[in-house]
């Protein structure tokens, strides 16, 4: 994004335009693709939500009256607003659909944050179905971590997927072998954590030599 931009957005203030009204930001968040480009349109919408302190009632109208590029921009941009738990509901909404674009920015930090178990590991399923490779997920290795049901889950995708003569996903493996418990930890010698093993001596010291 050049610094032009950059600046225009620094001046984006939530309190310019008359009650009942949309600001003026609203504007150049729709226009931003054929002002800046599909390139730079995603960095300049987030941006712009973001020094507007938009509050819910505004991201979730930007979400439901915009495109599509204008839905995955309110998406990408929900880990930067103070918005808590309580823009779930439009995640929940993208994930709902086929459009890769929005699955794949559904499933970034703010899922990761948010999302329960439950709703998490059907995400990453979501992923595999539609074809967003599984490195979209955010914290992928994080959540996947010993969760067994998640394994469970994704050994019946592939065997239904196997059954029916179509491929499994490469990342389906991928995500398979996260589930795995986590390695042990060996501390490095010469470490606070590092026990060195006890010194054989008599009997068993002469018996190894």
């Amino acid at each position: 994004m050049s610094d032009a931009l950059r600046a225009e957005a620094a001046t984006v203030s939530p309190y310019t335009s008359p009650p009942y009204t949309s600001p003026p930001w609203e504007l150049r968040y729709a226009a931003a693709g054929r002002r800046c480009g599909p390139v730079h349109a995603d960095s300049v919408r987030s941006l712009l939500l973001v020094e507007a302190r938009a509050p819910l009632s505004c991201v979730i109208r930007l979400y439901e009256q915009g495109t599509a590029a204008e839905r995955r921009a309110v998406l990408l941009a929900l880990p930067r607003l103070d918005l808590g738990a309580a823009a779930l509901p439009l995640v929940e909404d993208a994930l709902r659909t086929n459009d890769t674009r929005l699955v794949a920015a559904a499933v970034g930090p703010y899922a990761a944050a948010h999302l329960d178990p439950h709703a998490w590991r059907h995400a990453v399923l979501k992923c595999l179905f539609t074809g967003v490779p599984v490195e979209a997920v955010a914290r992928l290795g994080e959540r996947a971590r010993g969760d067994v049901e998640l394994a469970r889950m994704l050994r019946d995708f592939a065997a239904e997927r196997s059954a029916a003569g179509r491929d499994v996903p490469a990342g389906l493996r991928t995500a398979l072998a996260l589930t795995g418990p986590a390695p042990e930890h060996t501390a490095p010698p010469g470490s606070p954590e590092h026990t060195p093993a006890p010194e054989r001596t008599g009997a068993a010291a002469t018996e190894e030599s």
